[in-house]
């Protein structure tokens, strides 16, 4: 059962499960990073029969492959996953911004460029279950943002075969190459480059403790999106909220992981009694029930706070991914929120709205990383050069200052290239 607590109960540090330290796989993700590096496809051939059970003729999924699944999936579904694109590529249409340039009288200037990546690669989860979600979610922005290609990696079943909803969603958003690789092998295949796949520029997606680690190993090589930990949400409410649906929202997140964080921070004693119940009745009901369970009961809380503006200083502490604001006016309340991935506002608004069809994001920072990064987006596809242009009138009127700037650090060879432009020959 879900505890309830006084927030002068518990720790700050405690509020949210949050796993720490090394990763235990490191020793194995480097090994199979580097038989990538060193044999190219031959190991992903090996790779993709070891750990899926798929003996491969060929790593890249075809045209028809693509044809094929996008027609076997239900009509609904596909008008569902086209809506949510739409919406998704409105939202981050508007994150597109150009560069600039400042001139002077005198003709100089100065600027900065924007522009896309070469390639971006996408991992995409596999195996038991799909998300199609993360498909559009992870290469619209890319595709929004002008990349040059848009290549995708998910592992395949048994049969050799990638699941069709994640063939559908990738047509919808427009990218035409996959592979039928997972694991840290798909890392570093993205990395490095194969015989088939190509070296990418970004690696973003989510994946088990293999990828993240991996990612991790290959960052500096390749960018990459973050190193995403358990999922985490957080219910600020008030006595206004709807019991069930918060009970609802926590269990959303909860039958995500048994690592998962679910917690609710209310004023209201009655509230966090109701609910409690309410996780206790719809526990049942889910079929994945064993894992939400594990979840509500080893990190799951309920903190009871004088007030709503105590709740709200826990929550910018916190710097939670999911932030859900089931308040009276949670308008009012917007303006004080400092750190969180993303943000739900009012009593009919669930996390899971933006998890597949508002339009923004749903890839977010974890582990409080809020507080200092932000959801994938445009800008997360794209990179900035920045120029300077100055004629021969212009720099007249400051090479001194530069030579004398430079002196002042020890550089005299800076100092120099400044000087001599207009010493007598």
């Amino acid at each position: 059962m879900i505890k309830i607590l006084k927030y002068s109960e518990v720790p700050a540090s405690e509020i949210f499960a949050r796993v720490e330290g090394l990763s235990t796989v490191g020793d194995t993700v480097a090994e199979i990073i580097e038989n990538v590096k060193e044999r190219g496809d031959a190991a992903l051939f090996e790779y993709c029969k070891k750990f899926d059970g798929a003996r491969l003729s060929s790593l890249e999924v075809t045209e028809q492959e693509i044809e094929e699944g996008y027609n076997s999936v239900s009509p609904r579904f596909r008008e569902i996953l086209t809506r949510a694109a739409e919406n998704i590529r409105k939202f981050h249409s508007a994150q597109k911004r150009e560069g600039f340039e400042l001139r002077e009288a005198d003709g100089s200037f100065i600027g900065q460029k924007i522009c896309p990546l070469d390639r971006a690669g996408l991992y995409v989860p596999g195996g038991t279950a799909a998300y199609p979600s993360t498909v559009l979610m992870d290469s619209i922005p890319a595709l929004v943002a002008g990349v040059g290609e848009v290549v995708i990696t998910t592992p395949p079943g048994r049969d050799g075969k990638i699941n069709p909803v994640i063939l559908a969603a990738a047509r919808i958003a427009g990218v035409r190459r996959i592979f039928k690789i997972g694991g840290a092998q798909a890392v570093a295949a993205l990395c490095y480059g194969t015989e088939s796949v190509p070296k990418v520029d970004k690696i973003v997606g989510p994946g088990n403790a293999f990828v993240a680690e991996a990612k991790r190993q290959v960052f500096g090589r390749v960018a990459i999106d973050m190193i995403a930990g358990p999922s985490e949400i957080l219910v600020v409410a008030d006595d206004s909220a709807n019991p069930s649906f918060v009970a609802a929202d926590l269990l959303s997140q909860a039958e995500h992981d048994r690592l998962a964080s679910a917690v609710l921070v209310t004023d209201s004693q009655d509230l966090a009694g109701k609910v409690s119940e309410e996780i206790e009745r719809q526990l049942s009901l889910l079929p994945r029930c064993e894992i939400a369970r594990a979840s509500i009961d080893n990190n799951g809380k309920i903190i009871i706070v004088k007030d709503i503006d105590e709740a709200i200083e826990i929550s910018n502490d916190l710097a939670p991914e999911h932030l859900e604001l089931a308040v009276e006016n949670p308008l009012l309340l917007l303006p004080k929120i400092r750190h969180a991935g993303s943000i739900f506002m009012g009593h009919h608004c669930p996390e899971a709205l933006g998890d597949y069809l508002a339009g923004p994001n749903h890839t977010l920072p974890t582990s409080g990383t809020a507080k200092f990064s932000s959801p994938l987006s445009v800008d997360d596809f794209v990179k900035k050069s920045q120029y300077t242009y100055y004629t021969k009138e212009a720099l007249s009127r400051v090479f001194d200052d530069i030579a004398y700037f430079a002196e002042a650090e020890g550089l005299s060879a800076h100092a120099r290239s400044a000087t001599i432009r207009f010493e007598d020959k």
